[in-house]
């Protein structure tokens, strides 16, 4: 085991060298949030592979696999759906409007603050919890690697985390990211995938080793296929940690062909855990949770140093999530809550004040990382905590998003409308089917809808001048400041 600590600890170490040198680089508001929007083909197609394959992709679908067989692949597999989505038919546009959160995008849209700060405490929320849920999977990994107690092991990973993000910003996420995303490549797709299927007999004994459902492309069943895709595919859509990946792409085509090869490689890797989780059910057939069966077949199967590198590749699936949730969060709370209740919703003009914006949201994300540790270590059942999450984000916020960009009859009381409707609808029907059911977020999103068409339609509609000065952000004529929404209709 000796070289498998070595690795892991060189591998932490480079992280925290990373973000020292990201440092170096976030000089302004925009290099720090954003990375320059500077981000190539290859850079940002690897980070934004990065960020939506964390702890969940990686251990829980190999738990699903091991559940349910080749169609526990659904899980990630509407992530990456939802991610083709994204980057095809929208990524151009929103990296067109040059903003730092989604709540500056529906500001620019229906005019004005009104439904910033609102839909940026739901935003808040979903990225807290997302950075959560990602803290938590620390102590399964560690606890693997050195027997480690569940709070030391949260401390130890998040602090790290914490550390380099803190330290460097987008830069330096972008680049640990990078590595994060070639450790994850070689350790599950080269290293794990095959070694399993070699394991376990090949595919042939597989098959006959389990039944047949374990070969049914929708044995997992058509409803939770349908709540995956509501979820994490339209999810997907309109996260803040996602979109502030599109706002660091340096063009129109590299945000949607980067984020269409960045989809497609998700894909692939839904298969992969998938795969490596049916393996693994040959192997160690009565496993107390399909959730162990990630940790187990390392331990068990893998030589040393090989083991090392796909621990590593675990932490990195965690670490690339929690750090793109973390900067997340601390940008909606410094950007779209604090400032406004501050009364400095509207940017300064000029760079003058750039580094003390770069010294603020440093802090942010200092405040919001020791936030994420105290909730990780006082939580501790992860999928309720990531289906809040992505309850809230999609009843909350789908619906006057979306509907900001395809609908122009949307106005700015329709969207609070959508906002508040949908939220507490949702935080109403969990209380009342549980935070597990299907129902909160079906109806909830529902709930939204409704809300938004009838009070888009029954008020005015939003003024043209609003309407004309968000076209033009989105074709990319206007040379506003990014933070600065439209005027507000009187």
């Amino acid at each position: 085991m000796a070289v498998d600590y070595a690795v892991i600890v060189v591998y932490l170490a480079a992280m925290l060298a990373m973000g020292w040198w990201g440092m170096r680089r976030a000089r302004s508001k925009s290099e720090f949030l954003v990375a320059g929007r500077r981000l190539g083909p290859a850079m940002y197609s690897g980070t934004m592979a990065a960020i939506v394959l964390g702890g969940a992709s990686t251990i829980g679908g190999v738990g699903l696999g091991y559940q349910y067989g080749l169609s526990g692949a659904w899980m990630v597999f509407t992530i990456g759906l939802g991610l083709l989505a994204l980057s095809v038919f929208f990524s151009a546009r929103i990296a067109r409007l040059k903003v730092y959160t989604v709540s500056e995008m529906l500001d620019l849209r229906y005019g004005g603050g009104r439904a910033g700060i609102i839909s940026g405490v739901v935003m808040w929320a979903y990225t807290l919890m997302l950075a959560v849920t990602s803290t938590i999977a620390y102590a399964t990994i560690f606890d693997v690697l050195f027997d480690m107690n569940r709070m030391v092991a949260i401390v130890l990973g998040g602090s790290i985390v914490v550390a380099y993000s803190t330290l460097g910003g987008m830069w330096s996420i972008t680049l640990t990211d990078m590595v994060q995303f070639v450790v994850k490549t070689i350790g599950v797709l080269l290293l794990l995938l095959p070694i399993a299927v070699v394991k376990a007999g090949g595919f042939s004994e597989m098959k006959a080793q389990l039944p047949t459902e374990y070969f049914d492309p929708l044995g997992i069943g058509g409803e939770t296929i349908f709540t995956y895709v509501l979820i994490y595919t339209f999810g997907m859509l309109i996260g803040q940690d996602i979109w502030q990946r599109v706002f660091t792409a340096r063009s129109d085509s590299t945000a949607k062909w980067g984020g269409t090869v960045a989809g497609t490689y998700c894909l692939a890797y839904a298969l992969a855990g998938a795969v490596i989780g049916t393996a693994a059910k040959v192997l160690y057939p009565k496993l107390g949770s399909p959730d162990d069966a990630f940790a187990t077949i390392v331990k068990d199967e893998l030589p040393v140093g090989v083991r090392g590198l796909v621990l590593a590749a675990a932490l990195a699936a965690v670490m690339s999530t929690s750090s793109g949730a973390l900067i997340a969060c601390a940008t909606v709370a410094n950007n779209d809550i604090w400032s406004r209740l501050r009364g400095l919703g509207k940017a300064p003009a000029g760079n003058a004040d750039d580094h003390d914006e770069v010294k603020g949201n440093r802090l942010f994300i200092l405040i919001m990382g020791l936030a994420v540790i105290c909730t990780a270590i006082a939580i501790d059942n992860v999928v309720e905590a990531l289906t809040v999450a992505y309850n809230l984000l999609v009843g909350g916020l789908l619906v006057p998003i979306l509907g900001g960009l395809v609908w122009k009859r949307g106005t700015v009381y329709g969207a609070l409308a959508s906002v508040v409707v949908g939220g507490l609808a949702v935080v109403v029907l969990m209380a009342t089917y549980g935070i597990l059911a299907n129902e909160p977020v079906y109806y909830g999103l529902l709930a939204s809808l409704a809300a938004y068409l009838v009070v888009s339609l029954a008020t005015p509609a939003t003024d043209a001048a609003v309407l004309t000065a968000w076209r033009d952000r989105l074709a990319g004529r206007s040379s506003e400041l990014a933070s600065e929404p439209a005027p507000v209709s009187q």
